[in-house]
Order: structure tokens, then sequence, then C-alpha cells
């Protein structure tokens, strides 16, 4: 392969997390006194983490404006809810296994990035059984920034001891791809993440992979 470290996101690259994203987030809001919101709204804001989340569910029909304690309300009850959904009606996408079996029978080292807070990454990738592919997990609360920003995935290479000209990226939004092209990194995305409801036709990737295992296979391209 042309790499010896691979980065991928987790929520819409690895794992659909938008079922369980979706009842926590409807559970603080009618805690809240809110209508709840369909899955399709919710996927338009993960991405960015989240405090992210919890202000756009909240903004999303509020005629007061969102200060710092309604918000602080807000993500204490999205926290206490996701803490009991939390990888309930998650799912592996299709090809991440096997993707993820190529890379480790070519000796890649593998890094989970995502914006999540790490109370909730370990646990996810754990239930699901992802947790023996990676060597390291970097979360949003992990740096002093999160992704589009690359300090994550530079960290990340970091703790694998790679170099960035060798290192992929595999993501499904704009936060990944920026943040690789900061850091110097190769970048692909998978079309059916969430990329806050946008088109990954639009983004500045190496390539578009319909799933982890194509990206395995483009790699292995010289």
């Amino acid at each position: 392969m042309r790499f010896t470290s691979v980065l991928l996101d987790l929520d819409g690259t690895l794992l659909n997390t938008i079922p369980d994203l979706t009842d926590a987030v409807n559970g603080m809001r009618m805690e809240m006194k809110l209508r709840p919101l369909r899955h399709d709204v919710v996927a338009t804001y993960v991405g960015k983490g989240s405090e992210v989340l919890v202000r756009r569910a909240l903004g999303d029909d509020l005629d007061e404006p969102l200060d710092d304690e309604r918000l602080a309300r807000g993500m204490a009850i999205f926290q206490r809810y996701y803490h009991t959904v939390n990888g309930d009606k998650t799912v592996v996408y299709d090809g991440v296994i096997e993707g993820l079996k190529s890379f480790r029978d070519h000796g890649v080292r593998m890094a989970v990035v995502t914006n999540k807070p790490g109370e909730f990454t370990e646990p996810l990738l754990v239930s699901t059984g992802l947790a023996g592919f990676f060597e390291h997990a970097v979360s949003g609360d992990t740096c002093s920034r999160k992704k589009p920003d690359p300090l994550p995935l530079q960290h990340a290479c970091e703790l694998l001891e790679g170099l960035p000209q060798h290192t992929l990226v595999i993501g499904d939004s704009l936060n990944d791809v920026q943040a690789a092209r900061a850091a110097g990194m190769s970048v692909v995305t998978v079309p059916y993440g969430y990329n806050e409801g946008k088109d990954v036709q639009n983004l500045n990737a190496d390539a578009i992979v319909s799933s982890i295992d194509e990206a395995a296979r483009w790699a292995k391209k010289p």
C-alpha cells in the first residue's frame, strides 16, 4: 500500500449513529418543551461536535435567543440521554469490516479521529466491535481544537509514528477534507455520510469511494 497510516472519521464514515443521536436530541428537546426533529434534519447538524449539534438542535425553532445558560442546560440533558442510548441503534456501514481487515492485513496502522467526545467514542467502538482495529482514538476533547483544524489529525499521526505524506484520511465531510489538506495528508470521502446535508461531490478530496473496502483498494493503486 502507498500508506503506512490511516485515520478514519467515526460518525457517517464507519458508523451510522444518527438514530441514537436523534433519540438523544429529541429526548432533550421534549424535556425542554420543544417538538421532536426528524432523523434527516438531525443528520444535517452532525459533524462539528456535541456542542454544535445541541446548539443547532435548540436553535431550530426557538423564538428566544440561545443564551449560554440554556445551551449548558441543553448539553447536560443531551449527554444524559445519549449515555443511555449510545450504540443502541448504531449500525456499522457495509464494507467497513472488510476494509479495516484489508488495511490491517497490509500492516497499516489505524486510528479513529472524531469530533465526538471521548466518553462516547470508546464505548461505541467497543459495542460495535471495531475497537480492536484501532491503536488509538482521538476524540473531540483529546486536543485543544477539533476538525476542521488539522491538530487532531497531526496528533493521531504522531501517535501512530507516521508521516503526513504517508497518511491517508477517510471521512465523509468538509471538516475531514479541510483538516487533511491543512495537515498535508491524502484524503478520500464516502458519499453515504452526513456532511451537514451537502453533496460530497463538491469537496476537494483525492477520490470519492463507495465504502471503506473500496478505500483500501484505492490505497493499493500505484
